[in-house]
């Protein structure tokens, strides 16, 4: 967890003069260097085994670096600000990205993208929603993700529930349904925060509507509006019932999935990801589980989806631009690629060029559900600026260990991101 102070400093050192700051070292000849969060369950292997690709395909070595979801974070940008990126990156469309722009920590692709042709390979609206900033495109969007209500298919049908819930009542009523039953309802493991973010972003989006969310994203709106307490105020009612395992802030979102797996709890709002996850402890897609989107909660708000977009990008003083702008083609074009990496990590391609079939039933079903979807919203650490999440991912937890404090975390929270934004 980032004190104020902490997130002061690492926005402080991107603006820091690049006259201070140390450069890069050069990569050997014809060599690229990366460094990416795909690690340990997200898909080291896979990466790993695409890149080999790529090496055989161009004769190009890649350097890697993998670094810890969580503490890639922290990593990127203290590395932005010493100047010494590497030449290819992952990172999160989106706040995070726009984050880096502003720092001229990222070099434009423009040009690369046109000589690709991109414009055929990648979908329109993940291309307008992830690539361009200020005007410049500066990522390829590797893959993207949705987040959806993950269940159990056994608990559920052992419950004598068959229909999926539509609105908010129906979900309040399974929930209650399977708490009868003796069912956990639902599993959240939030104890590296980010988990909790889906049902702040899902409440807030059908009930105020995506064009607020975005006023509060962009610090227009503040935390201590009536909209944002209308959305707290159906979490915390969920909380008051016991309708979330306990203790939810000691365990990850893995432990979350384990507990759905096992038929501890029924289900779990959480990304696509997961069906990687369980597809590779032998849980068999559309067999033993499934997904519903988060349910209608007002009538005429936009049934906004929820999700990532991870993408690849290139430093600003990349020591080798070229390998590294070959790289990113090659990831984003190769349909073989694409599908093995869509596989394994249980993501979605944007690349147009894939055939749906891919994908497993529960995939295809989350792809449906996206290209239906009216708004396509980045989760919420990824479309505030990174100050600013850093606030409002510590408020989650804070407010899963004691709904009771919501008045006094939200106070907290307005003035929190007052002093966050503006830095």
């Amino acid at each position: 967890m980032f004190s104020i102070s902490r997130r002061a400093l690492i926005a402080a050192a991107l603006m820091t003069s690049s006259a201070s700051l140390v450069p890069q070292a050069f990569a050997q000849s014809g060599e690229v260097t990366i460094s990416h969060y795909f690690t340990g369950e997200l898909g080291l292997k896979a990466f790993n085994d695409q890149v080999a690709a790529f090496e055989k395909a161009s004769g190009i070595k890649m350097k890697e670096s993998p670094v810890g979801h969580e503490d890639f974070k922290t990593d990127i940008l203290v590395r932005a600000a010493g100047r010494s990126l590497p030449d290819v990156f992952s990172y999160w469309a989106g706040a995070r990205v726009q984050f880096i722009v502003d720092s001229k920590s990222l070099r434009p692709i423009d040009d690369m993208w046109a000589a690709e042709k991109l414009d055929s390979v990648v979908s329109k609206p993940i291309a307008e929603s992830s690539t361009l900033y200020d005007g410049k495109r500066f990522l390829v969007p590797f893959n993207y993700h949705y987040a959806g209500v993950f269940f159990n298919k056994k608990v559920l049908a052992d419950a004598g529930i068959t229909a999926m819930p539509a609105t908010w009542d129906d979900f309040i009523a399974m929930c209650k349904t399977l708490k009868a039953k003796g069912v956990a309802p639902i599993a959240l493991g939030s104890k590296n925060r980010w988990p909790a973010q889906f049902w702040f972003d899902y409440l807030l989006l059908r009930t105020a509507g995506p064009d607020y969310r975005a006023r509060l994203m962009s610090g227009e709106a503040s935390y201590d509006d009536p909209e944002v307490a209308t959305a707290m105020g159906l979490w915390k009612s969920l909380l008051d019932e016991g309708l979330f395992v306990e203790n939810a802030n000691a365990d990850d979102w893995t432990d979350a999935a384990d507990k759905v797996a096992r038929g501890d709890a029924a289900m779990t709002l959480m990304g696509t990801w997961i069906t990687g996850y369980w597809n590779g402890i032998g849980l068999v897609p559309g067999t033993d589980y499934d997904f519903f989107p988060f349910p209608t909660v007002k009538e005429g708000v936009a049934d906004a989806a929820v999700g990532p977009v991870d993408g690849l990008v290139i430093s600003a003083n990349a020591a080798n631009p070229e390998g590294a702008e070959k790289f990113l083609a090659f990831m984003m074009s190769n349909p073989d690629v694409q599908a093995k990496w869509a596989e394994a990590q249980g993501a979605l391609s944007a690349n147009v060029n894939l055939d749906p079939k891919i994908y497993n039933s529960v995939m295809q079903h989350a792809a449906q559900t996206v290209s239906e979807a009216p708004v396509f919203a980045f989760n919420y650490d990824l479309a505030t600026p990174p100050p600013v999440a850093e606030v409002g991912l510590s408020m989650f937890t804070r407010f899963i260990d004691d709904p009771s404090k919501m008045d006094e975390i939200l106070k907290n929270m307005a003035a929190d991101a007052k002093v966050a934004f503006k830095q």
